[in-house]
C-alpha cells in the first residue's frame, strides 16, 4: 500500500483525547455544540482550533509522521476535507450512552455507538456522492480507502469517571466495566465488518492524576502517591487496563484479518507525571490553565471562564506563561507540549504490546507478525 493511501479514521474520547479531526476529544464537540473557548489554540493554532488543548493532540502527531493534513471532524461541516481521513471522536465521550444530558454531567450525547452510527453511515454516502461525482467528488475517500485505514481509538476515561459521580464506589465501578468493553468490542467487530483491518487502541490514561478528580474527589494522605496522584482512581484505570487488553486478545481470535495494536499510554502518562523535572517539564498534576485551588482547576470556571466586571466581560481562567513546560492544560486535558512527548515514545513501538510501530501498524497484519 502506498504512503500517500494512508488514511487515519479516529474515534475517541477521552480524555484524552482534542482536535478538529477523525478522532480527538473535542473536535466533534466543537462543531456541534460550540467551538472551545480561547485559550484553547494559542500555542500551535493561535485561536481555537476545536481540540481542548493548548494547540495539536497525539492524533495531530499521528497525522504528521504519515504526512497526512490534520484530520476534520465528521461534524464540521465547513471547510473540511475528508478525503484522507475523518474525526468522529468527540469531547467528553463514552462507551456507553449516558444517561444524563451534556448540561447534567457534561459528557458527549454523541457516545462510541452513535460514532460507528455516523462512520457506517459516512462510508455509505462516500461511496455514492464519489459516484454522482461534481465538486465533493474529491473531498471524501476512496472506497478502497475504508479497508487501507488505520481506526484509532482513545476513549474509556470518562466510563470511568461516569461511575463516581454518579456517587459508586470502586467496587462498583469495576462491576460494569465487563460491559463497556463488550460494547466497546462491538464497536471494533462493527468496523471489522465495514471492512476496517488495522487498529491502533490506546489503554486509559492515569485517572488519578488529573486534577478534575484530584479537586472534585479529595483523598485521605495515605491514598495518595509520591508524587500527588490518587492510587484508588489509578487502580481503576489499570484493572480496566487489564480487560481491555484481555478484550483485544479476544478480539484477535474473532477477527483472524484484523491487526490490532494495543498501546500502552498509561505508563507514558505516568511516568511524565511522575518524573516531570527529569523530562522538562514542571509541576506534573498541577493545570495550565485554571482558577484557583491547589491544582490551578475549578470545576465551575474552567479554562477560558469569563466573569463580568464594571460591565466588561474579563477573563479569569487564564494559561500560565509557558504552556510548552507544562503537562496538563486543562485539568483534564494535556498540553501539546505533552502530547508531543507521548507521541514520541509510543510511536515507535516501545509501548505496543507486540513491539508494533505506527508505521508498521498502518500495513496490516503482514507487517505486524512479519520476523
Amino acid at each position: 500500500m502506498a504512503e500517500k493511501w494512508m488514511q487515519i479514521v479516529t474515534w475517541v474520547v477521552i480524555s484524552t483525547t482534542l482536535m478538529r479531526s477523525v478522532l480527538i476529544r473535542g473536535s466533534g464537540l466543537s462543531a456541534a455544540f460550540g467551538q472551545a473557548p480561547p485559550p484553547n489554540g494559542i500555542t500551535f493554532f493561535h485561536s481555537p482550533h476545536g481540540r481542548f488543548s493548548d494547540g495539536r493532540l497525539i492524533i495531530d502527531f499521528i497525522a504528521k509522521t504519515l504526512g497526512l493534513p490534520y484530520l476534520s471532524a465528521y461534524l464540521d461541516s465547513v471547510g473540511s476535507n475528508f478525503s484522507h481521513g475523518a474525526n468522529f471522536a468527540t469531547a467528553g465521550s463514552t462507551v456507553r450512552p449516558q444517561n444524563t444530558t451534556t448540561s447534567q454531567s457534561g459528557y458527549s450525547p454523541i457516545s462510541l455507538d452513535v460514532q460507528f452510527v455516523q462512520f457506517s453511515d459516512f462510508k455509505t454516502r462516500s461511496k455514492l456522492v464519489r459516484k454522482q461525482g461534481g465538486l465533493f467528488k474529491e473531498l471524501l475517500p476512496k472506497e478502497e480507502y475504508f479497508s487501507q485505514a488505520l481506526y484509532t481509538f482513545d476513549i474509556g476515561q470518562n466510563d470511568l469517571s461516569a461511575g463516581y459521580k454518579l456517587n459508586l464506589t470502586t467496587e462498583q465501578v469495576e462491576a460494569y466495566l465487563p460491559d463497556v468493553l463488550g460494547q466497546f468490542s462491538n464497536v471494533i467487530k462493527g468496523v471489522y465488518r465495514e471492512g476496517g483491518r488495522s487498529f491502533w487502541i490506546y489503554n486509559t490514561g492515569p485517572l488519578g492524576c488529573l486534577p478534575y478528580m484530584l479537586d472534585r474527589y479529595p483523598m485521605k494522605p495515605a491514598q495518595m502517591d509520591k508524587f500527588g496522584c490518587a492510587k484508588p482512581f489509578n487502580e481503576v484505570a489499570q484493572y480496566f487496563n487489564r480487560k481491555l487488553k484481555e478484550a483485544v486478545e479476544q478480539l484477535r481470535e474473532e477477527l483472524p484479518e484484523a491487526a490490532i495494536t494495543y498501546v500502552d499510554v498509561y505508563t507514558v502518562k505516568y511516568t511524565l507525571i511522575n518524573h516531570a523535572q527529569k523530562y522538562g517539564f514542571e509541576q506534573g498534576v498541577i493545570a495550565c490553565c485554571g482558577h484557583g485551588g491547589k491544582y490551578n482547576f475549578n470545576n465551575k470556571a474552567r479554562c477560558g471562564a469569563t466573569k463580568r466586571v464594571n460591565g466588561t466581560e474579563v477573563v479569569i481562567a487564564k494559561p500560565c506563561k509557558d504552556p510548552s513546560v507544562r503537562i496538563i492544560w486543562d485539568g483534564i486535558h494535556y498540553t501539546e507540549a505533552a502530547n508531543n512527548w507521548i507521541f514520541q515514545q509510543i510511536v515507535n513501538g516501545s509501548f505496543s504490546d507486540l513491539s508494533t510501530s505506527l508505521k508498521r501498524a498502518c500495513y496490516g497484519k503482514s507487517s505486524i507478525h512479519r520476523d
